[in-house]
């Protein structure tokens, strides 16, 4: 497993300290999140994964924890990992391999076009310890063309030693220069003019414990809602952004389903979402859905749809299952 440590200031440290340096081959190997930049995060709490190795030709296998509680990626009961944990997790596991072994530079842009994952509930409870994971990447159709980057990465993930999630994620890497022509200067300005939030539906209707956490408040008829985060949210909007991010797009439609099941103790095993259109922060962005029917009495599935100033923002399938009585 590649490591991402403080040898290479270990010197500097014993000598600061009045004490020999002992060499990198007589210390016991330690553990540290990979570097927060390889992962877009801000913040080394939010860095999920610890290192990884290539175990055959575009596949590689990364080591990750999640802690025992999170702000807010823990489930309403307290006990369990949040399902929706798993589809970041497989971000920050694409955003590492672009930029360490595909050579991907920092300051590119990711655009993410699909991100799709299923979640085990009983695989995810949260233990005495912070739960280990052990996640198996795939890259598939990873290549450059000119200066953009594309590819697929179909991940596994181990929980303990359990498999506990799997999810599939599309996307290009372009420069901060094609970035900005994609996007215009219209696109940049509107993140100048945010609008205020609205009050929030209850967190009870919305699966939340915490009002911060709700995304969405009421519309003008049922099955529809605005989008409606907080723009100061320490973890959906851990860094700068000029948009809405995708993960608060997945998070809208995993509240919008349950929502629309009146809080029937819906849990999400499984979204799927494809990204059409940038969620701009300075128009309302109104979220539908509609209920699709199954075959299994314990199952419920809801398609979420976003949309704004009549373009298609995101479509997602929300999957997840209810108590049978």
């Amino acid at each position: 497993m590649t490591l991402f440590t403080s040898e290479n200031y270990a010197p500097a440290l014993a000598q600061e300290a009045g004490e020999p340096w002992t060499s990198p081959a007589e210390l016991p190997q330690l553990t540290s999140t990979v570097p927060r930049e390889y992962v877009h995060r801000s913040s080394v709490a939010e860095v999920f994964l610890t290192g990884y190795k290539r175990i055959d030709d575009n596949v590689f296998l990364i080591g990750g924890q999640w802690p025992r509680a999170h702000t807010f990626f823990t489930g309403v009961d307290g006990r369990s990992h949040d399902p929706v944990q798993a589809a970041e997790t497989l971000r920050q596991a694409g955003l590492l391999l672009c930029h360490s072994e595909y050579g991907v530079p920092l300051k590119h842009k990711m655009l993410l076009w699909t991100l799709d994952f299923t979640a085990d509930p009983s695989q995810l409870r949260i233990g005495t310890s912070p739960t280990e994971l052990e996640i198996l990447a795939t890259c598939r159709d990873f290549v450059w063309k000119g200066s953009k980057f594309s590819g697929v990465l179909d991940v596994t993930i181990r929980c303990d030693g359990r498999d506990a999630a799997s999810g599939t994620a599309t996307f290009s890497c372009v420069s901060s220069a094609v970035y900005r022509r994609l996007r215009g200067e219209d696109g940049f300005e509107s993140a100048l003019r945010p609008l205020p939030r609205q009050t929030p539906v209850p967190t009870a209707e919305a699966g939340r414990l915490l009002a911060a956490d709700v995304v969405l408040a009421p519309a003008d008829r049922p099955g529809r809602w605005l989008l409606s985060p907080d723009l100061g949210h320490p973890i959906l909007f851990e860094h700068a952004n000029d948009h809405h991010p995708g993960m608060v797009l997945v998070e809208a439609a995993r509240q919008a389903a349950y929502a629309t099941l009146a809080g029937a103790a819906f849990t999400p095993t499984g979204i799927e979402t494809a990204f059409r259109s940038y969620a701009e922060f300075d128009a309302p962005c109104w979220i539908d859905t509609e209920l699709v029917p199954t075959d299994e009495p314990a199952v419920r599935r809801v398609r979420v749809t976003g949309h704004q100033d009549g373009r298609t923002v995101f479509e997602s399938t929300v999957t997840g299952a209810v108590p049978v009585l």
